[in-house]
């Protein structure tokens, strides 16, 4: 057996290779079979590279923290599609490359919906990436040529989902408009996208002053789109004000 881990490896068996005693022991333990044996190694290697697989486009999704749609306090907002919101964590828009638009204020947990989201299309098998609008358009502007620049469109365009946060926080001159209209119209129909802004429709071109293409722009992204509308008071701005009258009790 001294030559079989590594030969094992060679085959794509490094789950089988690592943990080559400790089968054998269960093998000889259980007393499987031949055709026994091969279905147990089959299902763990199996059930190996399903987890590795899963680990790897986590790890590339860049979501990070955050937290579960169980902790999202429903009763809050003044104006929420809850079933909406289901059907986007279901996943139905990804089947025909629809895109989704979270449309709030400030503090109302869009940014944790849409995390949500992408979490859940990973989970499914599918592969995401989260970035915000200004993370997104300050690398593609940095590119030095055309070549690593259609690289690094290639880059965003290749996930099942992209999700797109924090439109309408900044502006961005004509540059970034047209870089961020690339985006959108090779995904057009193509792959889905998930956005989330703080701004109706109607005040994009606040976020693209003077950009020509601000209008194909919204018009390629609405096209095939749930807007998902939320309205109310921020989530924060309700928390610190508890903590505050918290504080106030003892003293009084």
């Amino acid at each position: 057996m001294s030559n079989l881990p590594d030969q094992l490896k060679l085959l794509g068996l490094r789950h089988t290779a690592a943990h080559l005693d400790d089968l054998v022991a269960s093998a000889t333990k259980k007393r499987l079979g031949p055709i026994e044996l091969l279905e147990h190694v089959a299902d763990l290697e199996t059930q190996h590279r399903a987890t590795k697989s899963l680990e790897r486009r986590l790890a590339r999704s860049r979501i990070g923290r955050f937290k579960p749609m169980a902790d999202y306090d429903w009763t809050w907002p003044k104006r929420i599609d809850r079933e909406a919101v289901d059907s986007a964590l279901r996943l139905e828009f990804l089947e025909t490359a629809r895109n989704v638009v979270l449309v709030a204020p400030q503090g109302l947990g869009k940014t944790m919906i849409a995390k949500n989201v992408a979490h859940q299309a990973i989970l499914a098998g599918h592969s995401a990436l989260f970035v915000t609008a200004a993370q997104l358009l300050l690398d593609l502007a940095a590119q030095d040529s055309a070549r690593a620049l259609d690289r690094r469109l290639r880059h965003y365009c290749r996930p099942a989902l992209l999700c797109i946060d924090e439109i309408g926080y900044l502006s961005y001159d004509n540059r970034n408009a047209d870089l961020l209209f690339q985006i959108i119209s090779r995904r057009y129909e193509q792959k889905s996208i998930l956005m989330t802004t703080n701004l109706p429709f109607s005040e994009w071109p606040t976020i693209f002053p003077n950009a020509a293409c601000t209008t194909a722009l919204i018009d390629r992204t609405v096209h095939h789109a749930e807007i998902l509308a939320l309205e109310g008071d921020s989530f924060r701005r309700r928390d610190a004000e508890a903590v505050k009258k918290s504080r106030r009790r003892p003293a009084a």
